[in-house]
């Protein structure tokens, strides 16, 4: 049995994170990042003080937050970092295969690049692919719930919201983000919603070919209709509508992905097997 840490436990990612790995029969350690606050203290999951000698003779620990300073100077051992913005110059963890032999440190990835990753077994003949991805503010974990809240109040209140949280503005307000790099012809909207992400995608066919969808991988359920994200915050599955021209040529995907599932509790279920490989 592997013996796992998670810092930041007392986060709603690391709460997840927590349920997700115990439930796999991990032995899992549970540290907050600094002092609790009452509310914290009074919640059902227990967490732990962030005592550095905690981490000795841990087969890995996973960050779910920032850790607090020092508190991680003496350990030694495998770290997995799935922040929704993990340190930049950590080797992402493989999408298949085993840890790496000479990496102690991998980040995890973004929900939407394990999405977009699964494109091959969810349509044949695929060609080029460009698209638009909703994004509400669950990627975040509390800082972006606890943002958004606090600016809906506000604007209901008719005051100005403070975005210091979120970076911007986001309640009752959709946000268009330029293309990132790496990104391709994909467009991010945020929009004002608090959880289940939409990708929606415009395929074209590969020369002379058709697309067609295929049997639904494992986590994957196809819809009559495209989900909303009401569906998807309450799914535990990718939801997947494909809807083809009549020539087969280009087709619209729309996914809809829960993306504290599929940027932190999945990968992190997969790491139970790459460290025992």
């Amino acid at each position: 049995m592997l013996k796992l840490a998670v810092i930041g436990a007392q986060t709603l990612l690391g709460r997840e994170l927590v349920g997700a790995l115990e439930a796999a029969e991990a032995s899992v350690l549970p540290l907050s990042t600094g002092p609790l606050t009452v509310e914290e203290e009074e919640g059902d999951q227990v967490v732990f003080a962030p005592d550095p000698a905690l981490l000795e003779g841990l087969d890995m620990v996973l960050l779910a937050d920032t850790p607090g300073p020092g508190q991680l100077d003496s350990y030694q051992g495998r770290l997995l970092d799935l922040r929704p913005e993990p340190e930049g110059k950590l080797d992402p963890v493989p999408l298949a295969g085993t840890w790496p032999r000479d990496a102690l440190a991998l980040r995890g990835r973004p929900a939407l690049e394990q999405v977009l990753a699964l494109l091959p077994s969810l349509v044949d003949h695929l060609g080029e692919v460009a698209g638009t991805h909703l994004r509400p503010v669950a990627w975040m974990g509390d800082r972006g719930l606890d943002g958004l809240m606090e600016q809906t109040v506000a604007v209901l209140q008719g005051e100005d919201p403070d975005t210091t949280k979120l970076g911007y503005r986001q309640a009752f307000e959709v946000v268009p983000v330029p293309a990132l790099a790496g990104k391709g012809r994909l467009l991010e909207v945020r929009v004002p919603a608090f959880h289940g992400d939409l990708l929606i995608l415009h395929l074209r066919a590969a020369e002379g070919q058709r697309l067609a969808p295929r049997t639904a991988p494992a986590g994957v359920r196809w819809t009559e209709a495209p989900p909303s994200s009401r569906e998807v915050a309450v799914s535990s599955d990718l939801l997947a509508h494909f809807e083809a021209s009549a020539d087969g040529q280009s087709a619209t995907l729309t996914l809809g992905f829960d993306p504290i599932l599929w940027g932190v509790l999945r990968p992190a279920l997969r790491v139970l097997g790459l460290a025992l490989a």
